[in-house]
């Protein structure tokens, strides 16, 4: 059984403010909460070569249900061509933090209340 709350993974080049992003993220409800990192020296094979960059590692508090919107909207604005994306499911956590993680993600309806 998947979980229901997960943290995403993705870095950002220092070229890239981390503010719009992970604002934009929180605003939409795409996330409850962004962190970003300092920078941080990241070695990878891009393209058949091995290549360093500077980059800051950005860690995404979401619900599960919002993954598929939340991986869309990342692509569209982030930078990179193949931006990473890796989601670590949450097993546990205290009642109260994951309740203000939902709340946090979970878009109103702006619909009318039933009628009695």
């Amino acid at each position: 059984m998947p979980a229901d709350y997960v943290i995403v993974l993705t870095t950002i080049g220092l070229d890239v403010d981390p503010t719009l992003l992970g604002r934009q993220l929180v605003e939409e409800r795409l996330a409850a909460c962004v962190n970003v990192l300092p920078e941080m020296d990241s070695f990878f094979r891009w393209r058949g070569a091995v290549e360093r960059d500077q980059e800051r590692q950005v860690i995404i508090k979401t619900q599960a249900a919002q993954l598929d919107a939340l991986e869309r909207r990342l692509h569209e604005l982030h930078p990179y061509e193949l931006p990473e994306f890796l989601v670590i499911p949450i097993q546990q956590g205290s009642e109260a933090y994951l309740k203000w993680l939902s709340s946090s993600t979970t878009r109103e309806c702006g619909c009318r209340p039933p009628r009695a």
